[in-house]
Formats: structure tokens, C-alpha cells, sequence
């Protein structure tokens, strides 16, 4: 590799957020006609580091250099100036315009702005490596995979060479994630210079080409991928062993805890959202929801919350003397005092779940504070229970008393779901609970979350990852376009099948 010059050369770039150090005289080089995997932990430093690449922060120390020659990278007009382009993990679109007009948004170039020329060009780079889009459509209209699709478009219109990916499957399925990973290795044999900052370490064995790996804003190591393993990469990103197995232990006298019938939810534009779907759930077992992001899975574990209104259909809370009581009618705190606990992990952390400019102790309180029927708050329980949730979940934070805005975004999650799983629950619903995690946070998340299901728990388990929902559940509920597809036994389940049943494609053997 060294024989040839890096694209891009990181040489001592340090950057700190007050009393934090994101980046520590890392050294990094990136070559063309390479994959390159980023990996570390939350909170390691890995986007920070992109982000000086992309000129979304500047570096307080260190330099760039971009084919030989230093670059001062101020903002992403530079970074484009040095062909370098990122796409990050919450895309950057305008929802009213079409494919088009936000990859020419912004763009001065001499003359007249022509669409129809635009979309030419676009066409042209789309045939080249292998993207489908069509300029004309709107946003709005456009799935997660579309709109990512734009995202990279627009990066190869401005010129961009070297591109940086941030989480680039975090929400898609197995099918486009494939599509994308095609369309990489077409652009690295093109010459480009490819970086993808990924959790999933199926990914990186199959995709990168070389990982480099940062260990807490520190820079340990890079190798060739084939020259390595999951196990491996993982030890180094934590800095000590660490066990990667998955354990699904066997379901102890399982008994029906939720029993859901004929539910159809609407949502408020009148867009059917659940239609007809009916499932048990059990105690001390793991039921599975997979679905392409927006099938209903969301509005499935709000109705059974008692946060959505439903349209028709019945869910029963079965005690554990087989009374059953119904669920739908009733309101959200009675519900969670019946230990239906909704630990819902939202795509905007803090906008939903958690309150960003109040600590941790805090936004546990957020949780507890119906406990108590004194008007003054007891702070010394939650706590308590901040102190236990950043020792258990290695929370990375200066203390308990830090805001949580000032965590990185990995660290927000585990307060969030420690916080849902600590209040002891009958029924978690858990929706997302590993989203953009690290390895290591995430097998933490999954034992805790089996800690649950052998205390008896029913757990209804929503999340992204086919790999895990495979591994973890006992029983997968495929969800497609608000219906149930099928339901199929974790154990022995096929991946791909359960892409099939998400798409549509395959739904009917589904009930065999």
C-alpha cells in the first residue's frame, strides 16, 4: 500500500469539545481504489475525525494533506474544492424538491441553471456506477434507500473523489444494502477513494479493502481486512478480549402476556399504517418485528403503549392468572402501570426520548417522577439509577451532572434504554435499542435485554439488523407495508427470506 501516495493524509489532528478529547494526534492515510473501514467505539472519535476531513469542524491541531499538498479544509465548500465529499447519517435533503433540484441546490455555476442538462449529467453518473434514480421524483415520495441514493449523487456531481460514508445501512435492508455495497465496488474500481464508518462487522469483512481502527480519539491501528477478523477489530476498538456471541436462551414456561387482534392503525393524514395485524407475545421470550423502516413497527408498539389511537382491533394484557384486560381505550400512564414498559429508541434521540440540556440524574427523574406524590422530587433515586446505568452500559461521560446533549450520540442511547429497562417491566417494548451503537454497547444492550427475558419478561424486540434479530428472537414477526407477512422461529431462519418477506417478494409461503 505504501508504495503509492495517499488521497488524503492525516498527520496529528487533535480536536477537544471542552474538557473532552474527540481526537489525539491521529495519523491517518486514505488511498484511492480502496475501501477503507473507520471503526472504534460511541464516542471514539470516528465521525469527529470525518468531519475535519468534510470541513464541518477544523482541526485545533494537526495538518491535512490532500495528493501531497497540505489543505486547509475550513467548510464543506473547501472539502469539495479538494474533491472530498461526506455523506452523513441523517441526510441533508430538501423534502419539496425533486432529486435535481437538491443535487443543484446550492451549486454556482456560469449561465443559467438547466435542469434537463443537470439530470443528463446525473443519468450519466448513474450509468457509470450503477445508481437508479429518477431526477424528476420528489423527495418526499422517495424510501430511505432513494434518499441515500441522492445523497451520494450529489457528493459525485460536485466532483468529490474521495467520499466518506457515515452509518451508510443503518436503515436499510439486506437487499439494498447488497445494491450499495455493489455500487461502492464499482466507484473504488473507478479509482475513488472510499471511507465507511460502520458498527456492523459483517460489513466490514465483506466490503473494506483496510480498516483503520481509533480506540477512545486514539488511532491503534490499521490493517488489511483479509489479514484480520471481527474478533480481532473488536479487541482493539475496546482495547481488551471481549466475547462476541449472542446468547438465546431457551424460553422458560412461556405464557401469553399481549395478545393483539385484527389492530389497524391510521395515521393522522388517514394513511393506513397497521392493517389487521394479530400476534401473541409471550412471557420470557424474545418476538422479533422486522420491516422496512416505516412499515408500522413504530405505530405497532405505540398502540400496544397506549400512545396511538386505534382504528379497530383488540390488545389484551393477560395476567398471569389468565384474566386478560383490554388495552385499547385505556391511557398511557395506566398501561405503564401495569408494567408495560415502551423504550422506544427514536431516530432523534434527543428530540423524543431524552432532554438534552438536563443531566443524567435528571432525565431519569423524567422516568421515576410519578412515583413519588410529594410535590418535591427525591433525586437521590435517580441518581442512583444514572450512576448504575453509566457503570453497567460503560457509559462514556465526565459524570452523572453532565448534560446529556454533550454525550456523543451512542451514549444518549444507552442512558435512554437503561433507563426503560431499570424500571423493571412485565412487558419491553424496545424499538431500535442498538441504533448506531458500537459493537461492544451493543452486546451489553442484548444481555441485558436477555437478563429480562429470564426474569420472565415479554419482550417485543423492533431493530434494523436482520443479523441480530436472527440471533436474539425466539420468534420473528415480518411486517410489510403495515400487514403481517409471516411469522418465523429465530432459530434456523433465513436472512434473505425475511428481506423477501419485508419487500412483499415471498410473503406467501410466508405462513407455511
Amino acid at each position: 500500500m505504501d508504495s503509492k501516495t495517499p488521497a488524503v493524509k492525516m498527520r496529528d489532528i487533535t480536536k477537544t469539545f471542552g474538557p473532552v478529547v474527540a481526537n489525539d494526534k491521529v495519523w491517518l492515510d486514505i488511498y484511492r481504489g480502496e475501501i477503507l473501514a473507520l471503526l472504534g467505539e460511541n464516542g471514539s472519535g470516528k465521525t469527529t475525525l470525518m468531519n475535519m476531513l468534510s470541513g464541518i469542524y477544523f482541526p485545533d491541531e494537526g495538518r491535512i494533506y490532500v495528493d501531497g499538498k497540505e489543505a486547509v479544509i475550513r467548510d464543506p465548500a473547501d472539502a469539495y474544492r479538494y474533491g472530498i465529499g461526506m455523506i452523513h447519517q441523517h441526510f441533508k435533503l430538501v423534502d419539496v424538491l425533486t432529486a435535481v433540484e437538491n443535487i443543484v441546490l446550492g451549486l454556482h455555476e456560469p449561465g443559467r441553471l438547466n435542469l434537463a442538462k443537470a439530470a443528463e449529467r446525473i443519468k450519466a453518473i448513474c450509468d457509470a456506477y450503477g445508481f437508479e434514480v429518477d431526477p424528476y421524483q420528489k423527495v418526499y415520495d422517495m424510501s430511505v434507500s432513494q434518499k441515500q441514493t441522492v445523497e451520494i449523487v450529489k457528493v459525485l456531481y460536485r466532483g468529490a473523489d474521495i467520499l466518506i460514508l457515515d452509518e451508510p445501512t443503518a436503515v436499510l435492508v439486506p437487499q439494498e444494502a447488497d445494491k450499495l455495497f455493489a455500487v461502492l465496488r464499482n466507484m473504488r474500481d473507478d479509482g475513488k477513494a472510499i471511507v465507511i464508518i460502520t458498527h456492523k462487522m459483517h460489513e466490514v469483512e465483506s466490503l473494506s479493502d483496510r480498516v483503520a481502527i481509533l480506540n477512545r480519539g486514539r488511532f491503534v491501528g490499521d490493517m488489511l481486512t483479509k489479514n484480520t477478523n471481527a474478533q480481532e477489530m473488536t479487541n482493539m476498538m475496546v482495547g481488551r478480549p471481549v466475547t462476541l456471541n449472542i446468547d438465546r436462551p431457551v424460553p422458560v414456561d412461556p405464557k401469553p402476556r399481549v395478545e393483539v387482534k385484527g389492530l389497524t392503525v391510521r395515521s393522522d393524514d388517514g394513511i393506513v399504517k397497521l392493517d389487521n395485524v394479530s400476534f401473541t407475545a409471550r412471557s420470557g421470550e424474545i418476538l422479533g418485528i422486522a420491516g422496512i423502516s416505516g412499515c408500522g413497527q413504530k405505530e405497532l408498539l405505540e398502540a400496544i403503549a397506549g400512545l396511538q389511537p386505534t382504528e379497530k382491533g383488540s390488545i389484551c394484557y393477560v395476567e398471569d392468572d389468565g384474566m386478560k384486560e383490554e388495552l385499547v381505550g385505556k391511557d398511557p400512564l395506566a398501561i405503564a402501570s401495569m408494567g408495560v414498559s415502551l423504550s422506544f429508541v427514536p431516530e432523534d434521540r434527543l428530540g423524543m426520548g431524552l432532554v438534552g440540556s438536563m443531566d443524567l440524574t435528571d432525565n431519569m427523574m423524567l422516568r421515576s417522577f410519578r412515583r413519588g406524590h410529594s410535590p418535591f422530587a427525591n433525586r437521590k433515586a435517580p441518581r442512583l439509577l444514572a450512576e448504575q446505568v453509566v457503570k453497567e452500559l460503560e457509559v462514556n461521560t465526565p459524570g452523572v451532572s453532565t448534560p446529556v446533549r454533550r454525550l456523543s450520540g451512542g451514549n444518549v442511547q444507552k442512558v435512554l434504554v437503561g433507563r426503560e429497562i431499570s424500571s423493571a417491566p412485565t412487558v419491553l417494548l424496545t424499538a431500535y435499542a442498538v441504533r448506531g451503537l458500537d459493537i461492544n454497547s451493543s452486546y451489553i444492550i442484548y444481555d441485558l435485554i436477555n437478563q429480562q427475558k429470564k426474569r420472565g419478561v415479554a419482550v417485543i424486540y423492533v431493530g434494523e439488523d436482520l443479523d441480530v434479530l436472527l440471533e436474539l428472537c425466539d420468534r420473528i414477526l415480518v411486517l410489510c407495508g403495515g400487514k403481517v407477512s409471516g411469522i418465523v422461529d429465530g432459530p434456523g431462519a433465513d436472512k434473505h427470506k425475511i428481506g423477501m418477506m419485508m419487500t412483499q417478494l415471498g410473503g406467501e409461503e410466508a405462513h407455511e
